[in-house]
């Protein structure tokens, strides 16, 4: 079994066990919004924990966001043609402080699209539509001195926000901290959807990957963490 289908695998039984989501869609067509990197990510979900620490500044600072290279997902700029309307589409919000250094994109925020093979399809009565694995937007800044705190406020602006227009949290917040990056993650439901959002910040760059259901499941939270994580690593550039 190669990469993809080994985490697809885990992604299921990972949703299975934690009890959450619904059966598949009608027809058996089966999405694959299963993430790269099975290796469950630093932390222990559920719990809301931090492990890891963040290294000391570096110094340097993000020039550009770049479309990144990831095994089993094939990457773009913009949104895949995808938006729930009505504001539904997670943003970056709560900066308030920082200051934006010229990015790609509309308000200087970069935005990227990963998709799986099949394509994840989202159905609602009648209608379908095909969907990402995950949206990205990134905002590249001068600096960012607390990326944890700035982080919290960005998550809390954001997920605010996106409650005000429909968007409804499920569970606790869960936050994982290595040297490069915080990245904290809370499952949600838009527009009927069960999906999985992680915000993050290291010091020159705050961004959110939104994830949309596998299996008409939620994406496990470890899981989404580590995709993001691996996202970061290849989409900026110093």
């Amino acid at each position: 079994m190669n990469r993809w289908g080994t985490v697809v695998a885990a992604v299921v039984l990972a949703s299975a066990v934690a009890g959450c989501g619904s059966a598949g869609p009608a027809d058996g067509e089966r999405p694959a919004g299963g993430p790269a990197g099975a290796t469950p990510a630093t932390g222990h979900p559920g719990t809301g924990a931090t492990a890891g620490k963040l290294a000391a500044d570096p110094g340097t600072r993000h020039t550009t966001v770049a479309v990144p290279a990831m095994e089993g997902l094939v990457c773009d700029e913009g949104d895949g043609g995808f938006h729930f309307g009505s504001d539904l589409d997670m943003s970056v919000t709560g900066d308030d402080g920082l200051k934006e250094i010229e990015g790609d994109g509309q308000d200087g925020a970069a935005e990227v699209s990963c998709f799986g093979s099949p394509r994840t399809v989202l159905r609602k009565g009648t209608m379908s539509a095909s969907a990402p694995t995950f949206t990205a937007r990134t905002r590249l800044y001068a600096n960012v001195p607390d990326p944890a705190a700035s982080l919290d406020r960005v998550f809390d602006a954001s997920m605010n926000q996106a409650k005000d227009y429909g968007r409804n949290p499920t569970g606790e917040a869960e936050t994982v901290t290595s040297a490069a990056l915080v990245v904290k993650c809370r499952q949600n439901v838009a527009d009927t959807f069960p999906m999985t959002t992680c915000f993050w910040a290291d010091y020159g760059a705050v961004g959110v990957l939104d994830f949309f259901p596998f299996d008409d499941q939620y994406i496990p939270v470890a899981s989404a963490a580590r995709l993001t994580q691996d996202f970061v690593a290849g989409a900026l550039k110093s």
